[in-house]
């Protein structure tokens, strides 16, 4: 499969039009507020707990600050993530070059692979900026680096399941807000549908908590890797490219 030209040509996209400067800026102001905020009360915190040893024994920076900063960074990737993907071919379709695109002797796997390796290269360049964090967490207090490299391969399963379910909305439609909508509306729903686990209770319950997308990133926020996880993340990243695989299959067949 001839996926390398293609993920050249979507970098080549990405970086010399304003979106991953204005996506990738945006998501590190934000990770950075919210990383000095929990930092500057953890730091407070430290300094209050210095009359208090028992309160000094339960200051964990990576409870205190790398947890709750993963969190909030998953927020950020829930906005974020649909405006990356939904030009990967929705754009293609209003231009009308996706037509083009798939009359090039390329399989549509391999079109497909190469668009969401670009996106998914994008995301962990955004990902490399925030390793400034943890880094200055470290300089002042022991960190658990254990923790740490959990948390990032739960980012990185977590973004790789946003940009997966993106790339489906963006094959859907030719209009990139409605691709958007589509991705957000989406994950939004996989999102929330956890929070009802508690009120339905029983089988039901543990079906909807099981269903939740965020709740399996619960676990790598504590610095469990746990394989469960691992493979419902792995498994909608390969549903959602199979899905968006079969809508290039219909659009070529519709030609």
């Amino acid at each position: 499969m001839r996926v390398w030209p293609i993920f050249k040509k979507e970098m080549r996209l990405y970086f010399t039009s304003p979106i991953a400067w204005v996506i990738g800026a945006i998501f590190l102001l934000i990770a950075g507020y919210f990383f000095s905020a929990i930092f500057n009360f953890f730091a407070q915190a430290s300094m209050q707990s210095a009359m208090n040893p028992q309160m000094a024994r339960e200051m964990n920076p990576t409870e205190s600050v790398l947890r709750p900063l993963l969190s909030n960074v998953t927020v950020i990737l829930l906005l974020l993530m649909p405006m990356v993907t939904m030009r990967l071919f929705a754009e293609e379709r209003r231009s009308g070059t996706i037509e083009l695109l798939l009359t090039y002797p390329v399989r549509d796997g391999a079109v497909l692979v190469g668009k969401y390796l670009a996106a998914l290269a994008l995301y962990g360049l955004m990902l490399v900026g925030t390793l400034l964090y943890p880094l200055m967490i470290a300089y002042f207090a022991r960190l658990d680096w254990g923790a740490v490299l959990t948390g990032y391969i739960g980012l990185v399963l977590l973004g790789a399941t946003f940009i997966a379910v993106g790339l489906f909305a963006s094959s859907l439609t030719e209009n990139q807000i409605v691709a958007s909508i589509i991705s957000f509306g989406v994950l939004l729903m996989l999102w929330v549908v956890g929070w009802s686990a508690d009120y339905v209770g029983g089988a039901w319950g543990k079906v909807l908590s099981d269903l939740s997308i965020i709740e399996h990133f619960d676990n790598f926020a504590k610095g469990v890797l746990d394989t469960k996880d691992v493979v419902y993340y792995l498994g909608f990243v390969t549903l959602a490219l199979f899905l968006s695989l079969r809508s290039l299959e219909a659009r070529r067949w519709k030609e």
